[in-house]
């Protein structure tokens, strides 16, 4: 029996390899195999199936777009992984097909699975959670449909959105000039780290003009720095493999920021806090979470807050004081659109009213850095959960089960869209261009081609409030203070860290060292006394 092995002409190892290379080759060409003739081009792993995923996890956002910048002939196209596939997303007319497509490709399936693991919420919420997910007209309205409702009607232009704004503004206001009374004190040639800096003042401020005066932050100050190690354990958290080892220091800091919050709202605390806490501690409250899976929410919320804030207001502080020429442009642009106050008597002399409606319509390059400071830095994936089986735009097929993500990464260095300078920092990108006609006319750019703040149904809702809150805060910084180089020379803007997972706008690859000190002319003296209004 089996005499023929005796003349098998391979030794075992040879044997073996020849098995190994045999295995891997049918599985290898099974990963590239479409599931339906109209699925997008399959990109298979080196590692079948497999391979996708452990490259994203180790290359972090940088992986797909890297994928995505050598197949930019491909709107969209299919990376197997275990038991599923990942559509990518390129091109901005099939990116508004996915976001006209909310019914079947919905984000709300994905939310309880990414919460449940970052929060570290129990099983019982989770069930409350997962309820009533997407309600159609007349169905039992869940949690996460009562409190997106909410905050999109909040945040959304009106009176609310302006009192939080000039809330917000005037804590930014405050922090800003505490910390020009304390530099009045101290040494300005002691170099500072610039996101260290802009980080502390916009967290103390967040923290008060949604939490109140007696928020966690403000009560304990060393939960400034349990915030940010979440923050940047963020992609540890979400493998979610024993967490309090391998995200320590991330597991750590959000149970000490919960233990905090829970306190908080054990204290009422929260009731002196902004309305839309309040209201998000009581619509909680009502689908039955408790107050500790409630302290875990709010965590997201304060994270919702902060982030996004603080870096996009560094890079925009980063990018203007680099350059000499545009900081007295958008200096200018600030000034212009102060005004005195007015009183019984008429103006009043040394007291002045600075409008965030002014310095959206009438500051443009100062808006038009806030936009490209978001286009740079933002390589955010919009995601979507394929509910049926489908067909995007009539042409691509889509797997039930399947997840589809518009790659912000990709789409913000096309140049096609942006032209060949597309990895430089060129704010004139977003300003009006004069026409021979005499007409003005923005550069022609597809709605769904700026995704900082994603699209469709999940527009980000607190992007107006972002964008006050951003502006007011340059606007200070900008009036107030000068900020160098401390070797004299130009400021460098490092790269932006992409290799990490781009849950918010990046950071800088290299921590940016500056002098920061009061200007001495009457723009910086009259923000001693400066006004906010909408």
């Amino acid at each position: 029996m089996f005499h023929f092995l005796d003349e098998w002409p391979l030794s075992p190892i040879a044997t073996c390899a020849v098995i190994v290379f045999a295995a891997y080759g049918m599985m290898y060409q099974y990963s590239t195999q479409k599931l339906h003739a109209k699925e997008p081009a399959v990109i298979a792993s080196g590692i079948p199936f497999i391979g996708h995923v452990l490259r994203m996890m180790l290359s972090g956002g940088k992986y797909i777009k890297n994928i995505g910048m050598r197949n930019r002939h491909l709107p969209i196209f299919t990376l197997p992984v275990p038991r599923s596939r990942i559509y990518i997303v390129t091109d901005p007319s099939l990116a508004a097909a996915v976001q006209r497509a909310s019914k079947v490709l919905s984000f709300t399936p994905i939310i309880p699975e990414v919460t449940e693991r970052v929060l570290g919420l129990d099983k019982a919420t989770m069930n409350i959670t997962r309820k009533n997910l997407d309600p159609g007209p007349g169905d039992e309205r869940g949690f996460l449909a009562d409190i997106q409702d909410m905050v999109y009607a909040w945040f959304g232009p009106g009176s609310y959105l302006n009192e939080i704004s000039l809330d917000a503004a005037r804590d930014l206001r405050s922090e800003v000039l505490a910390f020009a009374a304390l530099e009045a004190h101290c040494s300005p040639e002691i170099p500072m780290d610039l996101l260290a800096w802009v980080r502390h003042l916009v967290t103390v401020s967040t923290a008060k003009y949604f939490y109140g005066p007696q928020n966690p932050i403000a009560l304990d100050p060393e939960l400034e720095e349990c915030f940010w190690d979440f923050d940047h354990g963020l992609s540890k958290l979400l493998i979610n493999m024993f967490p309090s080892v391998t995200a320590g220091k991330a597991y750590k800091g959000r149970e000490q920021l919960v233990k905090a919050l829970e306190q908080y709202l054990e204290n009422g605390h929260h009731k002196l806090g902004s309305m839309i806490v309040q209201k998000r501690v009581e619509i909680a409250l009502q689908h039955g979470w408790t107050l500790r899976a409630t302290a875990r929410s709010e965590l997201s919320f304060l994270f919702a807050g902060i982030v996004n804030a603080t870096t996009s207001s560094f890079w925009i502080l980063l990018q203007i004081f680099a350059e000499p020429q545009l900081l007295s442009i958008v200096r200018e642009e600030i000034a212009q659109i102060l005004r005195p106050t007015e009183s019984d008597k008429g103006p009043n002399p040394g007291n002045y009213r600075l409008s965030i409606t002014d310095l959206k319509d009438r500051c443009p390059m100062l808006v038009a850095v806030y936009r490209e400071c978001l286009r740079l830095g933002s390589d955010n994936y919009s995601t979507r959960m394929v509910k049926e089986d489908t067909l995007l735009a009539d042409r691509y097929f889509l797997k039930k089960g399947a997840v589809v993500q518009i790659a912000g990464g990709v789409i913000h260095s096309d140049q096609s869209i942006w032209g060949d300078n597309v990895d430089d920092f060129n704010p004139g990108r977003f300003l009006e261009r004069k026409q021979q006609s005499g007409s003005m006319r923005q550069n022609q750019i597809h709605p769904a081609a700026f995704r900082a703040f994603g699209g469709g149904k999940t527009l980000c809702p607190g992007r107006h409030f972002a964008m006050n809150e951003i502006l007011s805060f340059v606007s200070l910084v900008v009036l107030m203070f000068d900020i160098k180089a401390p070797n004299g020379d130009r400021i460098n803007v490092p790269k932006k860290n992409d290799g990490v997972l781009p849950v918010h706008i990046l950071e800088p690859i290299s921590p940016v060292e500056v002098l920061i000190s009061r200007r001495r002319d009457k723009y910086a003296e009259i923000c001693s006394n400066i006004e906010f209004d909408v």
